[in-house]
């Protein structure tokens, strides 16, 4: 019977009801849906990090234990799977391509087989469990390079994997000396797409004693100092020209080449600063032959590196979980003077073309 108790008792199940989802949209903040133009957008972030904890067992007691301890430590919060999908919701990131920074280039052979193979299991396992969300670049030992490149096509072909994830040096060797071409040539080959990432930077670039005791000055110049020296032996060593259909990517905006990129070509070509042969290219040409993230702090940065690269040669990069970036998609939409087609592409159409998702 449709009585006054029994209809205040449906609104009382009503407002609990509400109560709860009230409750569970608290606890799960909605996914934030991306369009630009009035057009769905699809954004990928191509700079994200992760570590596989359990490789622990591999190295414990060898030299190698307190290099990967150091390496979980800074990787602060490896988050689970489930807080990984909520941040990228909260973001507005629809894919996540995750790569590990190398720290196993001192490995001898076998050991540097058994990590990155455990490495790139791991990774598999993670993206068969959210496929729509998650991807990855494999681990690759790239101190040998001939077992890098198997390591490459192993990723990719047996475990869906899109590419590789490289240092800036390895241990101390430019990534142009001619001991990589083998990895260069297959990752050509292959259309691999190639994300390049600094390790250890301070010690690399040999600022490590002049920034020592303040803060994050070893991340904020070491970073993009390695990024550009490892850009720039490329272009100047004639990487590029060899191998010109790779596809490499280089984390923090391809560091202070494109800031400074008339400099490069006037010491190439004015003062003779390439080596012979020299590049076939002015050296700032490379910077629309090679790829970069969208990690400048400001507009104007923005602005700059599209003019500098193009847009279809920039990809979103967010430094998961890092926090260097606190609104990585905002970067994009909110800076002015960029059309709907560069933000579409920024956003994800550069990416989702180069890793065929």
């Amino acid at each position: 019977m449709n009585t006054r108790r029994n209809f205040l008792a449906g609104l009382g199940a009503v407002s609990c009801l509400a109560c709860g989802v009230r409750r569970a949209s608290a606890q799960a903040p909605a996914r934030r849906q991306i369009s630009v133009g009035g057009t769905r957008v699809r954004a990928i972030d191509i700079h994200c990090h992760c570590v596989v904890p359990e490789v622990a067992d591999i190295v414990k007691g060898t030299p190698m234990e307190p290099r990967h301890a150091a390496t979980v430590r800074s990787t602060a919060n490896n988050p689970t799977i489930a807080a990984r999908i909520a941040a990228m919701d909260q973001m507005g990131i629809d894919v996540e391509a995750m790569s590990i920074n190398p720290w196993w280039y001192n490995a001898s052979r076998d050991m540097a087989r058994r990590l990155c193979d455990a490495q790139n299991e791991k990774l598999m396992g993670m993206c068969k469990q959210a496929p729509d969300r998650l991807t990855a670049f494999a681990a690759v030992s790239l101190q040998f390079p001939e077992l890098a490149a198997e390591q490459l096509e192993t990723g990719m072909k047996q475990m869906g994997l899109k590419g590789a994830a490289v240092g800036g040096s390895v241990e101390g060797q430019e990534l142009s000396h001619p001991k990589f071409e083998p990895f260069w040539k297959k990752a050509e080959e292959l259309q691999a797409f190639i994300f390049m990432h600094p390790q250890e930077s301070a010690e690399a670039t040999g600022v490590a004693a002049r920034v020592k005791g303040y803060g994050s000055l070893a991340n904020v110049i070491g970073n993009p100092l390695e990024t550009t020296i490892c850009l720039s032996h490329l272009i100047f060593d004639g990487t590029l020209d060899k191998f010109p259909n790779l596809k490499i990517a280089f984390a923090h905006a391809g560091g202070y080449l494109p800031s400074y990129s008339q400099r490069m070509d006037y010491g190439c070509r004015e003062i003779n600063g390439c080596k012979d042969p020299k590049p076939k290219k002015k050296p700032s040409e490379y910077l629309k032959q090679i790829f970069v993230d969208s990690m400048v702090f400001s507009g104007n940065g923005l602005r700059h590196l599209v003019a500098e690269c193009g847009s279809s040669q920039i990809m979103v990069g967010t430094d998961y979980n890092f926090g260097w970036v606190t609104d990585p998609i905002g970067h994009i939409l909110d800076t002015q003077g960029l059309s709907d087609a560069d933000k579409i592409a920024m956003l994800g159409g550069n990416a989702a073309k180069l890793m065929k998702l």
